[in-house]
């Protein structure tokens, strides 16, 4: 028993001297963290891969792309990442560097298409602008809006 007790003490039986766990100890703190990353990062993959946890981006089509000025209406229709439409969803449509009175908002019905109606303006020596294009998803819904939608083109007549 003294035997073993003075390997892990050294040759002169103090720890100090005892240089083993000292360059040991880096070592398996670098493999144990990379083992931990590959871990962590093979658990993320499995997490992001079940549907019931991943939400999907919507997508908006306006029709027509590109308008003039006046009142008129836009077709816009909702869809998702695999072209389907989506219907209740709510359809918002803001002054881009076009201007219009106020946000103008319709919800999609059946068919995922909502119509709005606009009167976009440009400023003085404006030969175009945009109206940009926001949704808010249905209630209850795995949907969401997050990235940025297409955007109609007013163009001076």
């Amino acid at each position: 028993m003294f035997d073993a007790i003075s390997d892990v003490r050294g040759t002169d039986g103090s720890f100090l001297a005892d240089r083993r766990a000292i360059e040991g100890l880096p070592v398996r703190l670098v493999i144990a963290l990379v083992v931990g990353v590959a871990s962590l990062s093979v658990m993320m993959g499995m997490i992001g891969s079940i549907d019931g946890l991943a939400a999907t981006e919507l997508d908006a089509q306006p029709e027509p792309e590109v308008t003039s000025t006046g009142s008129q209406s836009i077709d816009v229709a909702v869809v998702d990442p695999d072209g389907g439409h989506v219907s209740d969803a709510t359809v918002i449509v803001r002054s881009g560097s076009a201007r219009i009175d106020g946000p103008a908002t319709a919800t999609t019905d059946g068919d995922g298409i909502a119509t709005v109606s606009v009167d976009p303006e440009l400023g003085p020596n404006q030969p175009d602008g945009t109206l940009s294009i926001d949704i808010k998803p249905p209630a209850g819904s795995d949907y969401v809006d997050e990235r940025e939608n297409t955007a109609v083109l007013v163009v001076d007549d």
